[in-house]
């Protein structure tokens, strides 16, 4: 589908009250299976962000309102006038990016591992070092040294997740020079200034295992958003709507429904 003068790779299924997914840093739409599978009651809406998976990488790169302004426009050619957001680690940035610039499109959030960005709680190094390159989206053996520094929590527990999960993060790699515009997009961000003004009910999850997103900077989103809730997930890591969305599914739900 063209939006904003980009083709975006773009899925749909279910029926009911529309559910834009917005993915983490290099991610593609079949990475979202194992939480997608759970849904219940919804049009969910996947998109391949611009230069990942198979959607076309923007000729310059953009800032994160420039991403939200494709979002928005996405939105108006699916004729769906007003979304519910779930944004995932990066996702979440652009999905609050989108709240702020276009708040008549967004009936609520659902904020997962993710930051407030500038000024930011850092994460460990070598997990960081690992984000700066999409190197565990080309190659299995890359993948499985990798992502259980990354994500940390049930994909660092358990072997078999890193299996369970390669087949999607594998299929549709990322570009390279997309995955650099994201990184780009990202640095430097803050929703500090506006953060306050963002005013749909949100609620935050996050995971006390995360290597990436430390929990204290969910605990700031949350004090400093005025109508947002925190969910915590024990030994929840960066990928728990992955590896293990049985156990936020009923929260999201709830709230989605309240």
């Amino acid at each position: 589908m063209r939006a904003d003068g980009l083709d975006l790779r773009v899925g749909r299924r279910g029926s009911g009250p529309p559910l834009l997914l917005l993915t983490g840093i290099g991610a593609n739409i079949e990475m979202w299976q194992p939480f997608q599978r759970l849904v219940r009651g919804r049009e969910v809406i996947a998109v391949d962000a611009p230069g990942t998976g198979r959607s076309e990488r923007p000729r310059y790169p953009m800032r994160m309102g420039g991403l939200a302004g494709v979002m928005s426009a996405l939105l108006d050619e699916l004729e769906v006038s007003r979304s519910d957001v779930l944004g995932y680690s990066f996702g979440g940035l652009l999905a609050l990016e989108l709240a702020h610039r276009a708040p008549e499109k967004v009936r609520r959030l659902v904020l997962c591992a993710t930051a407030q960005g500038l000024p930011v709680v850092p994460p460990n190094p070598l997990p960081a070092l690992m984000l700066m390159t999409p190197a565990r989206y080309y190659h299995p053996r890359l993948l499985k040294l990798m992502i259980p520094h990354i994500a940390g929590g049930r994909t660092r527990r358990d072997p078999d997740q890193v299996e369970l999960q390669a087949g999607a993060r594998l299929l549709s790699p990322p570009h390279l020079l997309g995955y650099a515009y994201q990184l780009y997009a990202a640095s430097g961000w803050t929703s500090v200034p506006w953060l306050r003004g963002v005013t749909q009910p949100s609620l935050i999850i996050a995971g006390d295992d995360d290597p990436i997103i430390p929990l204290a900077n969910p605990r700031i989103m949350a004090r400093l958003m005025p109508t947002a809730k925190l969910r915590v997930v024990k030994g929840g890591g960066h990928l728990f709507l992955i590896d293990e969305p049985e156990s936020v599914i009923e929260d999201i739900h709830a709230f989605l429904e309240d």
